[in-house]
């Protein structure tokens, strides 16, 4: 039985729900990484980063390749890039909402008349 698109939409995303996940994708963003160096650029536990690498690796996101003792990470392709910046985008966007709706909210608290947004 297929699964639905929308459903493995929402496994793709479950799948990157997870801050250590997307801190590593962020850091690999720059390049391959081994993997001392993403211990060294977040603050966990090095068992807690392999058991997130498994992850990123199971569902392809990322790639490992071994020289000699050292393991690096490197993302699978570009798309992975793209859509990150796309959340920060959105992020951004979202972050201009709340801050002009708090504007206003301080300002009709200051006795003020709220001002319609976009204007």
């Amino acid at each position: 039985m297929q699964v639905p698109l929308y459903q493995a939409k929402a496994e793709f995303f479950r799948m990157l729900g997870h801050p250590v996940r997307i801190r590593v994708l962020e850091l690999l963003q720059h390049g391959p990484l081994p993997v001392r160096e993403l211990l060294k650029d977040i603050d966990v536990e090095p068992s807690n980063l392999s058991q997130q690498l498994a992850v990123l690796r199971r569902s392809g996101i990322v790639v490992s390749v071994r020289e000699g003792s050292t393991v690096s990470y490197a993302l699978a392709g570009g798309d992975v890039a793209d859509l990150l910046k796309a959340a920060r985008r959105i992020l951004t966007e979202l972050l201009v909402g709340q801050s002009e709706l708090l504007e206003e909210l301080r300002h009709a608290d200051a006795g003020g008349v709220p001002v319609p947004r976009g204007r």
